[in-house]
């Protein structure tokens, strides 16, 4: 009996086998066990959390979904900026409008000074017509003085008829303005006078006037005739 026991007694051999096996299958058994569970727990997370993956789905595609829409709030914020006028359409604007106000003011002128010498014309024109229609009258008066049914023995007679035409005459170039220029004794003025020659006098002073060849005229204050005159080289 003793033998058989020592027989049936497995050795160390077969014993640290029998361990390696046991550690193995335990090992398979909880890999096993790891396996048919994480499908399960996955679902359960999956279940119990489906917001945070939603969120941390959706979370990348937001920045740029809020980065897309700030510009074009951006832009809609913003006042639109005027539009800038071209400054040398403004300066071609205001020139031509100088230019035509130039042009309107030189017609204007121009008319003006047109309208100004016809008034001017008509006026001499009517003081000529006023004068020469007194003048008229002075002749009137010297074709009857020379015709002969009115011619007079009396010399005197007609001496006095004269007189009266000259003096109707020279009233008239009075009244339009005419004066008479006599230097007679005054001092020679160059301005006035024209020098014949010079003479010597006892009674009129060195560069007088001694003598008026022709008598000068003048209208108003302009001269139209300088008198001829002689003029005294003294004693």
């Amino acid at each position: 009996m003793a033998e058989d026991l020592n027989e049936q007694e497995p050795t160390a051999e077969e014993k640290a086998k029998f361990e390696a096996d046991v550690l193995k299958a335990a090992e398979d058994a909880m890999k096993m066990d790891g396996s048919a569970s994480s499908p399960t727990e996955n679902k359960v997370d999956a279940e119990r959390h489906p917001e945070e993956q939603s969120d941390e789905g959706s979370s990348p595609d937001a920045p740029a979904d809020a980065s897309a829409e700030q510009p074009a709030d951006t832009a809609s914020e913003q006042p639109a900026e005027p539009a800038t006028e071209d400054p040398t359409a403004a300066l071609k604007a205001a020139l031509a409008e100088a230019n035509d106000r130039n042009l309107r003011l030189m017609a204007e002128f121009d008319n003006y000074r047109r309208r100004t010498a016809k008034e001017q014309l008509e006026l001499i024109e009517t003081a000529n017509g006023k004068l020469l229609e007194k003048l008229s009258e002075v002749q009137d008066n010297f074709e009857r003085a020379f015709a002969s049914e009115n011619k007079a023995q009396d010399l005197e007679a007609f001496e006095k008829g004269m007189q009266m035409i000259y003096n109707q005459f020279a009233k008239i170039l009075t009244d339009a303005g005419l004066e008479q220029i006599d230097p007679t004794g005054a001092e020679f003025d160059p301005n006035m006078h024209e020098a014949l020659m010079q003479q010597p006098s006892e009674t009129v002073p060195e560069g007088h006037v001694v003598t008026v060849f022709q008598k000068g005229y003048k209208l108003k204050n302009k001269i139209l005739k300088t008198a001829k005159v002689i003029v005294s080289s003294g004693k």
